[in-house]
């Protein structure tokens, strides 16, 4: 009999390949998502129509943080997987408009973990970011770090999500791993990202802005790296005997592990794959760095190869070469 996941954010940049992934792996999957307009609907509207095309595929249009939305969900499927994704993403729109960062991000969570209270799942999965690690200078970031100075409001409400998790992996027993991503990027990836922003201003023969003076660098982690690793992790459930070097708390089910590619790319180097993949020089004008950024990331993921076997390691110019592709395809460039 076929497993039934949650996939909450269903019809964003990661959910879509996250429900395409478990859809061709024979799950049943029930796919929320608010289709906000944080930036183009009509992708968002894309990526879901395409997974709508599956029988094994529910669509529930909905917040997260609506009460009674997820609880009714799970009692009526009683999920043998959570994979929580919806949030509002960005750290720089989290200066702007920080309230719908407590909305998705803080309540989302607390109606999610209210619902599993109620109904509890085999697992539950949920999206932290490598923003959590904030001021620290140490790297490679390990899971193990104290992450206690966040530089953004964006990353003190995905730190607060997975504090919230662990009390609720404590007092109830509910298995809970983090997902801290590092800079995921590919085909179907969101506008405000940059190499999106990149590509499209680079083949419209407008300027890109480079912040710090270029004097960045990045995890960057192609999208299917991340979807092979969450599906690894779906059945790696946080128990009692801990692997060397884990994140596994001592009072409860609950786990925090990187997906990153464990390679920090150069951001002058990350640009010139655009600008190789799109034949053509970018226009560059350079900033100083924007609040609320960190001028480096870089994961240890070998957490994540102890647990599941697995290890991200597309090159960037391969990731980029097929994101410029779908780029040119979609856009008719």
């Amino acid at each position: 009999m076929a497993r039934t996941a949650l996939v909450t954010g269903s019809a964003g940049f990661i959910g879509y390949f996250t429900v395409k992934a478990l859809l061709d792996a024979g799950w049943q999957i029930v796919g929320l998502d608010a289709m906000t307009d944080y930036y183009d609907v009509t992708l968002k509207e894309r990526r879901r129509a395409m997974l709508r095309q599956s029988p094994s595929y529910r669509d529930v249009e909905a917040r997260v943080e609506t009460p009674g939305i997820l609880h009714d969900l799970f009692e009526e499927h009683q999920f043998d997987a959570v994979i929580h994704l919806a949030a509002q993403a960005g750290v720089r729109y989290s200066i702007e408009a920080p309230r719908s960062y407590v909305e998705a991000n803080l309540m989302g969570t607390f109606e999610l973990l209210e619902a599993a209270r109620a109904f509890p799942p085999a697992h539950m999965l949920l999206a932290s970011t490598s923003s959590a690690y904030g001021a620290n200078t140490r790297m490679p970031y390990v899971e193990t770090d104290k992450a206690d100075h966040q530089m953004s409001f964006y990353a003190a409400t995905k730190k607060a999500t997975e504090n919230m998790a662990h009390s609720y992996a404590h007092l109830y027993d509910l298995p809970i791993t983090m997902f801290r991503f590092f800079t995921v990027y590919g085909p179907w990836g969101r506008p405000d990202m940059a190499h999106f922003k990149f590509t499209k201003a680079i083949l419209n023969g407008d300027p890109i802005d480079i912040y710090n003076h270029g004097d960045m660098r990045r995890d960057f982690t192609y999208i299917d790296d991340l979807t092979s690793a969450i599906l690894a992790l779906i059945d790696t459930v946080p128990g009692d005997v801990p692997v060397d070097g884990d994140s596994l708390s001592p009072v409860a089910p609950h786990r925090v592990v990187n997906i990153g590619n464990g390679a920090p790319v150069a951001l002058m180097d990350f640009i010139a794959a655009i600008e190789a993949a799109c034949g053509v020089e970018a226009i560059k004008t350079y900033h100083d760095m924007q609040p609320g950024d960190v001028p480096a990331t870089w994961a240890d993921a070998g957490l994540l190869h102890r647990l599941t076997g697995h290890r991200p390691q597309t090159p960037v110019q391969d990731g980029i070469n097929a994101f410029v592709a779908w780029y040119r395809e979609y856009y008719g460039v």
